[in-house]
């Protein structure tokens, strides 16, 4: 663990304006007793993305954050790969559904996409950058793999959950319960690795 650094911050700013992330990190973090506040709460702009991967994109959002509040950030930037639409939507999984945040729409586009092709093969990715204003970022990558169903099912999920299946299950994301989720999710892999390295145990 030496390579890494240990967070030992009271508070933790989340770089994000989703709420359904900004949920799902802090139900990840409560165990470590470090208050958390969104980006969104404290009226920071959104960066651009403009970055050409996951990892590149968590980054640049956390680095932003930590900057303008002087406090470290944690950013994730996650998505939906489909290896049959040549990796799409991948890092653009959030434009997909336009400014409106309109997943109905997104989803459908996947799936007219989808529909010439019997590869129903998908995995969500979630990378984490955690940064301090120091400049100091440590980041990790999670991966989940599934495949993708029609009609979308659940409203328990956010985004393309409705429709994918992990591997191994028969539910979707968007029918599974939380704890069930975060047991097995892109984001939790990418958590658990991040907790590891950087968070003491309470």
């Amino acid at each position: 663990m030496a390579d890494h650094r240990l967070f030992i911050e009271p508070k933790l700013i989340i770089a994000s304006h989703n709420q359904g992330k900004v949920r799902e990190i802090d139900e990840l973090i409560r165990p470590y007793n470090i208050e958390v506040i969104s980006a969104g709460a404290l009226g920071l702009d959104e960066p651009e993305e403009t970055g050409t991967t996951f990892i590149a994109n968590a980054e640049l959002k956390a680095r932003a954050a930590a900057k303008a509040a002087n406090l470290p950030a944690l950013a994730d930037d996650s998505g939906l790969v489909v290896p049959a639409l040549n990796g799409d939507p991948g890092i653009f999984s959030a434009r997909w559904a336009r400014p409106e945040k309109d997943f109905d729409m997104a989803m459908g586009l996947v799936e007219n996409g989808l529909r010439d092709s019997d590869d129903r093969a998908a995995y969500f990715v979630a990378a984490l950058a955690l940064c301090w204003p120091d400049g100091h970022c440590e980041i990790f990558e999670g991966r989940v793999n599934g495949e993708l169903v029609w009609p979308p099912r659940g409203e328990l999920g956010f985004g393309y959950d409705p429709m994918f299946v992990p591997e191994g299950g028969n539910h979707t994301f968007g029918e599974m319960n939380p704890n069930a989720k975060h047991a097995i999710s892109h984001r939790a892999d990418a958590f658990a690795q991040l907790t590891r390295a950087c968070f003491a145990r309470q």
